[in-house]
């Protein structure tokens, strides 16, 4: 299943990465309007100011890639308490699709496991 993600610090992209996919997209905060034709999970940071993440929201509104969306993943740091994968429930919530996984920072070698496995069990 195909990777899209969106970063702002860098954090994300670094925890993509690690997990070796091939291909992923990486969301445009100048130019969010690529539509992606295949089926795909959404990894995103924590952010309580909507207008940092505004792209995403106008990526998905893209052609069909809300119907592409399958599922969820958050980041983010666990000390913000409620604001941990804020960005992630909202996004969830906004479009009817599962959270999948969550992870700190830019993720440990378990959460790359964990992440693999979550992607799989999505995919049966």
């Amino acid at each position: 299943m195909k990777v899209v993600y969106f970063t702002v610090t860098g954090q994300t992209r670094r925890f993509v990465k690690k997990l070796a996919v091939s291909d992923p997209y990486e969301i445009d905060g100048i130019d969010p309007e690529h539509e992606v034709n295949e089926p795909f999970v959404l990894i995103v940071p924590s952010y309580s100011d909507p207008a940092i993440t505004e792209p995403v929201d106008e990526f998905l509104s893209y052609g069909t890639n809300s119907k592409n969306l399958k599922g969820i993943v958050g980041n983010g740091n666990r000390n913000f308490a409620e604001l941990f994968i804020i960005t992630a429930k909202e996004l969830a919530h906004k479009y009817q699709k599962p959270i999948i996984y969550a992870f700190e920072f830019n993720g440990t070698p378990r959460d790359v496991e964990n992440f693999r496995k979550a992607v799989k069990k999505l995919e049966s």
